[in-house]
Formats: structure tokens, C-alpha cells, sequence
């Protein structure tokens, strides 16, 4: 197939860029699964922005650099907080069907580690209504052509030029597409850990063939773990949205106390990373697991407010509004990926990348609650313009950049790893709290695993679950060395032999290229 752009991912990002890039061409969409399902649609909080009477985007900006614990990149956080009502207000301008309070100004809820109420939501469903408002807009469009259960599975590079994909159906048929400017907008890499909020399509596919075709990566030790997502035996893991607590909601132990002052001065709002890291103390200072009640809050105010919420703990035996809900962390987000400008340019010409799969640093070491549907927002907008300019490769910073092997091949005959496996240990030894004896283990494994995975892909080219465990592994032993190189603790990343943060030595961001593979 060919198309003057082709993007990879159906999640805000990749839908935003696409109706943008369908005024200057002919798109193709490749989405690996059907294209309504996306990271994008499981978030449920809401998306921030600078809207309120009580709020600016300076304010907004000062959050987010603080939850960002000293690495954000200052130029990145002001094009999401200054751009970012501008395409919420085309949001609400196409149809998003945002609450709103009685005099019609959108309901802006609060979340940790925002200083004000800034969240516009859709119920406990916003990505799902923001993902059905963009699918409407590009479902039937005639420059727009979307491939379905299409895997990509490498790009396509060309005298040091990305000129498309290689795909691979539900049916193991292959394929290409050529085009002239591809965008990566494939989400996160939640199922590279064994728990997990993240949909079972979010397998670090993008950072995995973005390495492969040479583009740099950054900041991938950085992985927020959600700290309130429901833990019942025999039920299936789901994210209980920060909102709750944003309204009230109180972590308590198991003999009901709340503890989170005890931890942090900001208690329940306090930012993600710090709270998981409380649950993890509190859970074994007591030898019991923590809980979220929300019976001090109006049992009808929390119905309406959070009805899928409610009917996910129903489905698992608890009532929402009286029951203490059993909740430990699990991995959400990743704030590294595949580098960036803040035009979604990569340090690869013809590629670009944007959403969850991109790193512009706007996150820094911890990413703000509800800033993730905003960045694909305002950053596959601004890629759709890049895409659409004639573009040298970013002008990345060169300092601090890894040239390394991605792995030392192993002899063939080598045992492979199954998904489980790969899943299993990432969240024994790259978790919530790391250090360096099993950080260590983790990367001689992953190395063996990864080169093993090598050898076989020789043979088994189109094989889609080989192609799946090797991105699981291969990003998991990117996550693995970018944490064992950390030698201090800020924001998501913490480690027990490097207790305290570092400015002297780790105030930076390391990109890291791969070669010889």
C-alpha cells in the first residue's frame, strides 16, 4: 500500500494527527487490533487544562514540573499547558461530551498534585468518550484508509530515511506500506510487566521497531506505577481512577486508619509516585494489604459520578460506596520513549513519533495526573504540522547520548521465554522499589532471552507471538539497564541502594541508540 502518510496506532495521538495530515494527503492507519481499542479509551479520570477561573497555564506548568521532579523539559511543559485549551476547546467544539456544571461551564475535577480543580471529565469514561468523538471524525473519511489486526513490525529505512512499515495480519499475512512521513502514535508499554492497568495491546511495540531502525530513546527507567487499581483474588485487574480520591475517596489499612499523612504532608492527593511508594511501606508495616473507602462520600454523589467504576467492583463482589476496596499498584505509564522534538521530528528523517510511545521530556521523572490524554492531544497536532512541513531529523541534544549493543547474540537452541515469563520478572525486579542486585539479574536475563529471540525471528519471521514476546523483552531490557544506570531515586524510579535524588550527577535526561543488531 503506499500513502503520502502513514500512521501507526488508532489512540488520541495517531487519530488527532490523522485528521490533521488527511488536509494535505492520503492517509493510511495501522492499528493492531480493532482500532477503538487503545490506551486512550481506558482512561478514565479526564484531561487537564489551563480552563478554570482559578487557574493559568503558569499554574498548570508549576505542577507539572513539580510532579515531574526536576527533569521536565521546561520548553515542552509550556506548549502543553499553553496549547492545551485550545485543542480541548476543538474537543468540545466537535461534540466531547464533557460534564458540565448547571450553568454550562464544564465540571473541572481535581486530582494529586494538582494545585487546583483543572480536569475536565466524561463521567469515569472520558478517554472513551474523547476516543469515540475522534473515531466518528475518522471512520469514513475518503483520505483516510485504516488497517485493521495489522501489526507493524519493523520500519521500513532507506539510505538513512524511514519511507514506511512492514505489517503482519491476525492471519500472518505480510505486508508494506510506503509513504512519504510515518508517525509511531502505538501507546505504552503497560504488558511489559505482570501487573499492570494497561490494555493487553500495549506492548512497547513502538519503542521496540523504533530501536530496531536505529532511533534514539529516552528516559525509559521512568515507569509510573498507579498506586489505586483493584486487587481482588480471581478478579481481573482495573484502575481506579485518581479522581476518587480527587473527591474524596481515603487510602486506609486494614485496621481502617487512614496512614498517607504518615508517608506524605499532601496525604491521599499527594503524587502517584509517592503514593505508591507509601502503599508499598504501609503494606508492610502492617503484613496487610491497603484499601480506598469511599463510605464517608454521598452513596448517590459516587453512583453518578463513577458508574463504571461502581460496576467493576460489583462485578468483583464490592459496593463501591460502602465497602473498603482492596487496591495495590501496578504499572500505568511510561514516561520515556522514543525521542522527540516538540514537532514529533525523531533523530530518524521521515519518522516521527507522538503520545505515549514519544518522549519530549515534557513529563520529567513522574507524569501529572490527566496530562496524558493532553499530550496526545497537543503533541499529535503538532506532529500532523511537522509531517506536513518539509523536515530535516530533530535537532536533538547529543549530549549525554549511549551508543550500545542492544544484546550479544545467543547460540542457537537457546530456550525461549513466554510471555508470562518476561512479564513475571519485570515486575519482581523492576517494580515499584529496584536495586541493584536484581537489577542485574533482570538484565543478564533479559539479554539471553532477547538474543535468543534474535536467532529465532531468522526463521520465524512472521510468527506474531514471537514478534510479541520479543518487544516485551526487548523493552524490558531497555527499562532494565536505563534503571540500573539511575544510580539515585527521583520520581517513578526508586531504588533502595540509591535512596535520594542527584542533582550534582543525575539531573539529566540519557537518550540511548541502539546498533549492531
Amino acid at each position: 500500500m503506499r500513502g503520502d502518510f502513514l500512521v501507526i496506532g488508532s489512540g488520541i495521538a495517531g487519530l488527532r494527527a490523522a485528521l490533521s495530515l488527511a488536509e494535505a494527503g492520503d492517509v493510511v492507519i495501522l492499528t493492531k487490533a480493532d482500532p477503538r481499542e487503545s490506551n486512550t479509551g481506558y482512561a478514565q479520570g479526564g484531561i487537564a487544562a489551563a480552563v478554570g477561573a482559578d487557574d493559568s497555564p503558569e499554574l498548570h506548568a508549576r505542577d507539572t514540573a513539580a510532579a515531574g521532579d526536576g527533569l521536565c523539559a521546561p520548553d515542552a511543559v509550556e506548549v502543553l499547558v499553553r496549547e492545551g485549551p485550545r485543542y480541548v476547546a476543538e474537543l468540545i467544539e466537535w461534540g466531547a461530551a464533557f460534564d458540565r456544571n448547571a450553568d454550562g461551564t464544564p465540571a473541572l475535577g481535581r486530582e494529586g498534585a494538582h494545585s487546583v480543580r483543572r480536569v475536565l471529565h466524561a463521567r469515569d469514561a472520558t478517554g472513551r468518550e474523547i476516543a469515540r468523538l475522534l473515531w466518528t471524525r475518522v471512520s469514513g473519511h475518503k483520505r483516510i484508509r485504516v488497517v485493521e489486526e495489522a501489526l507493524a513490525t519493523d520500519l521500513i529505512v532507506q539510505d538513512g530515511c524511514c519511507t514506511g512499515a512492514a505489517f503482519v495480519t491476525a492471519g500472518n499475512e505480510s505486508g508494506i506500506v510506503s509513504a512519504g512521513r510515518t508517525l509511531l502514535a502505538t501507546g505504552g508499554a503497560g504488558q511489559v510487566f505482570r501487573e499492570t492497568t494497561n490494555p493487553a495491546i500495549a506492548t512497547g511495540d513502538g519503542i521496540a521497531i523504533a530501536v530496531r531502525a536505529g532511533a534514539r530513546v529516552a528516559d525509559l527507567e521512568f515507569i509510573q506505577f498507579h498506586p489505586t487499581v483493584l486487587s481482588v483474588e480471581g478478579a481481573p485487574r482495573f484502575l481506579l481512577s485518581e479522581a476518587l480520591r480527587g473527591e474524596g475517596a481515603r487510602l486506609i489499612n486494614k485496621a481502617g486508619e487512614p496512614f498517607m499523612e504518615r508517608y506524605e504532608p499532601a496525604g491521599d492527593l499527594a503524587s502517584r509516585d509517592l503514593v505508591s511508594r507509601a502503599m508499598v511501606r504501609e503494606a508492610e508495616r502492617t503484613g496487610a494489604p491497603v484499601y480506598l473507602t469511599l463510605a464517608h462520600l454521598a452513596p448517590a454523589f459516587v453512583r453518578e459520578r463513577f458508574p463504571t467504576i461502581e460496576r467493576a467492583c460489583a462485578a468483583a463482589g464490592l459496593d463501591l460506596t460502602r465497602d473498603p476496596i482492596p487496591v495495590s499498584p501496578a504499572a500505568h505509564y511510561i514516561m520515556g520513549g522514543v525521542e522527540t522534538d516538540l514537532d514529533g521530528r525523531t533523530s530518524l528523517l521521515g519518522l516521527f513519533a507522538a503520545g505515549e510511545v514519544a518522549c519530549t521530556g515534557v513529563h520529567g521523572a513522574n507524569r501529572l495526573a490527566s496530562n496524558s490524554l493532553l499530550e496526545g492531544l497537543v503533541f499529535g497536532a503538532r506532529a500532523a504540522l511537522g509531517m506536513k512541513a518539509v523536515t530535516e531529523p530533530a535537532a536533538l541534544c547529543e549530549s549525554d547520548v549511549l551508543e550500545a549493543l542492544l544484546w550479544r547474540e545467543t547460540a542457537a537452541g537457546e530456550r525461549l521465554p513466554s510471555a508470562h515469563e518476561v512479564r513475571d520478572l519485570m515486575w519482581r525486579h523492576i517494580g515499584v522499589v529496584r536495586t541493584r542486585s536484581t537489577l542485574e539479574q533482570a538484565v543478564a536475563q533479559l539479554n539471553t532471552w532477547v538474543g535468543a529471540i534474535a536467532v529465532c525471528r531468522r526463521t520465524n519471521a512472521d510468527d506474531r507471538e514471537l514478534r510479541r514476546i520479543g518487544n516485551l523483552a526487548t523493552v524490558g531490557l531497555l527499562i532494565a539497564r536505563a534503571a540500573l544506570r539511575r544510580t539515585e531515586s527521583r520520581g517513578a524510579h526508586f531504588r533502595t541502594d540509591f535512596s535520594v535524588r542527584d542533582d550534582l550527577h543525575w539531573k539529566k535526561r540519557i537518550a540511548e541508540r541502539i546498533h549492531g543488531h
